[in-house]
């Protein structure tokens, strides 16, 4: 893969700037592991154990994308230092002799338990991955023996359970690691161990509380919001039910699982891409709770799953709404911080200013989200260029040079030349290694309501949005698909908290107001100032004017500013006056607050919510 434009310059930045000095920066990552049992303790965050493990599964995956030799060469090392400081009973993690993988309390303030298993899960996530990139032996041993360790814990264990340590959102996650395990060592305590985790979800811990009980109420109908555990973090558990189809062939775990991504969907996917409301589902896509950085990268991690089950192109369509704005959002343009909460109205703040209770001696920078944003980014090569058993798939839109190995001796580029997601028109060159016939499947994005699609000229018949479009032909060396995307604006009507605003579209970019763009009307305006308790971000926008959806129709706007943002239009207001709005993405990035819900009169109704349009958009 080699990925060009702001992606490109995303994944460059966040490279050089945090997963090549983080570690360094913050020894403590690995520290923590070498004196775990050292006099005095380390006072430490009860997940402490996961900084590792997020931080190599989310440069692994930024790898993946970029190729890069230096992050390369890095993270063999870091893998070598961390392996090497695992103990000779195959434990990993920061806790002292009698609190291992027991996640019992320690020495935390805020917390009556560690999430020791959490931990470990986010680490043989980490080496699992590096495996599949390098073949690193060592980096496989360091994860079976993690598994081997957990086995010997809990499995076939009635007196010594794993949901009787709390903290079941967190701690029953490793039955999705151990069924990744499973499928490359087919060792069976490992798929046993997984199997009697799920069943565990629907037991009662020794205090009376269900686990979560995630496989039994989704085949119930239940909505994800309703079940016993809703919080993002039981997104991880929940993966286990996709690795279980695929190992058993058990529909139910493929019902329930779809279930549950549909739910969220449908009702806790905000109009950002980004997933939460307050850390968990609430059922209320208009909840103006934080949107937790960690939250949305797990939900990324579970539309992949939901993708590679479905093979639907609006499971794609989502992977790319949630990249190229709320991941884009929570990330600085030069990739040196990243946030804990990227709002759909407010401002951006660094995760590491607005969760600093996380930070500790050796690993100031360090917490849920620092470590974890970038693989939000990495996910690319899990999406962008796909196979099935017929067909080459191409998901992602963008300036990049894509290569599949097809079967022996035979690959196939795609090149695609465009300035999308800024405009609707791309260019893509194929090049196989030699003539010869196969598939591509075209994403048409649902949003784009008319396409147009020429091959070597010719017009392509029968174009459908929010599907993927077959051409099945014999290839050549310089082949060119000519696709323009209806770029036209599109609106989601608000309702509950958000009720007399709307969410603009164009394409697959949520639109925002930020006055930094609009100065010549705030500097007309008193000014309103912060006091001790804060401001309401959204006061401070100074009167955004509402958007009359009549005369609606989108004009860019070139900015030669030092800090530009991917797309700038101008609108008009009801007033007459007119009104630019930013790309999400680069809402806020002066310091200045933001709206992506706007004030916007003779808006459409909303339709109802459908799979074939999860963000219920009117065209105008």
């Amino acid at each position: 893969m080699r990925i060009h434009g702001l992606v490109g310059d995303y994944l460059a930045g966040i490279t050089e700037q945090w997963l090549l000095v983080a570690p360094k920066a913050n020894p403590g990552m690995l520290e923590m592991f070498r004196d775990r049992d050292a006099s005095p303790l380390r006072e430490m965050v009860p997940w402490a154990g996961e900084f590792a493990g997020k931080y190599l599964t989310a440069a692994v995956q930024v790898l993946r994308v970029t190729c890069d030799p230096t992050l390369k060469a890095w993270l063999k090392e870091f893998v070598r230092i961390l392996v090497g400081l695992q103990g000779a009973d195959g434990y990993l993690g920061p806790w002292p002799a009698g609190h291992r993988l027991t996640n019992s309390a320690l020495n935390s303030a805020f917390d009556n338990q560690t999430w020791d298993t959490w931990g470990h899960y986010h680490i043989m996530m980490g080496l699992i991955l590096w495996y599949e990139e390098t073949r690193d032996k060592d980096a496989m041993r360091g994860a079976t023996g993690m598994a081997d360790l957990l086995c010997r814990m809990y499995l076939g264990k009635k007196k010594t359970r794993l949901v009787d340590t709390g903290r079941t959102e967190m701690n029953l996650a490793p039955a999705h690691s151990l069924c990744m395990l499973y499928r490359k060592t087919k060792n069976e305590s490992y798929l046993k161990l997984a199997l009697q985790i799920t069943d565990e979800f629907e037991a009662k811990d020794k205090n009376g509380h269900l686990a979560g009980d995630y496989l039994q109420q989704a085949l119930q109908g239940k909505e994800f919001f309703q079940t016993p555990k809703p919080r993002w973090e039981s997104l991880h558990p929940i993966m286990a039910l996709a690795e279980l189809y695929w190992i058993t062939g058990d529909d139910k775990y493929r019902e329930a699982f779809e279930q549950i991504w549909w739910s969220i969907v449908k009702l806790d996917r905000h109009n950002n891409g980004g997933f939460s409301s307050g850390e968990q589902a609430t059922g209320n896509p208009f909840h103006q709770a934080a949107i937790e950085s960690c939250c949305t990268v797990a939900w990324s991690a579970m539309t992949v799953e939901m993708l590679k089950l479905t093979g639907n192109s609006v499971v794609a369509d989502e992977l790319e709404l949630t990249m190229l704005n709320s991941v884009m959002g929570m990330h600085s343009s030069s990739g040196h911080w990243a946030t804990y909460n990227t709002p759909m109205n407010g401002v951006r703040r660094a995760s590491a200013h607005s969760i600093d209770f996380q930070a500790r001696e050796g690993t100031s920078e360090l917490n849920c989200c620092s470590v974890n944003t970038h693989r939000g980014f990495g996910m690319l090569s899990d999406w962008a260029l796909i196979k099935d058993k017929e067909c080459l798939i191409l998901n992602y839109y963008g300036p990049s040079e894509l290569t599949a190995k097809l079967k022996p001796r035979l690959s196939v580029a795609l090149t695609q030349e465009t300035e999308y997601p800024a405009d609707g028109r791309i260019s893509i060159i194929v090049k196989p290694s030699r003539t010869c016939e196969f598939g591509l499947k075209l994403r048409i994005p649902q949003w784009s309501a008319r396409t147009k699609i020429t091959l070597n000229g010719e017009a392509v018949p029968a174009v459908k949005a929010g599907s993927y479009l077959r051409i099945d032909r014999k290839w050549k060396a310089g082949d060119r698909i000519h696709l323009t995307l209806d770029m036209s604006l599109h609106l989601w009507r608000g309702e509950q908290e958000c009720k007399g605003s709307a969410s603009v579209y164009r394409g697959p970019i949520l639109l925002a107001y930020d006055h930094r763009y609009n100065l010549e009307r705030a500097m007309h305006r008193k000014p309103k100032i912060r006091n001790k308790e804060g401001w309401d971000d959204a006061a401070c926008l100074l009167d955004v004017p509402p958007i009359d959806a009549r005369s609606m129709r989108s004009r860019r706007v070139q900015w030669s500013d030092w800090l530009p943002p991917l797309l700038l239009v101008e609108l008009k207001a009801a007033n007459g006056k007119t009104v630019r709005l930013c790309d999400f993405g680069s809402a806020g990035e002066g310091g200045t607050p933001y709206r992506s819900w706007l004030p916007v009169k003779h808006c459409p109704r909303a339709p109802e919510f459908c799979r074939e349009d999860p963000l219920r958009t009117s065209r105008v």
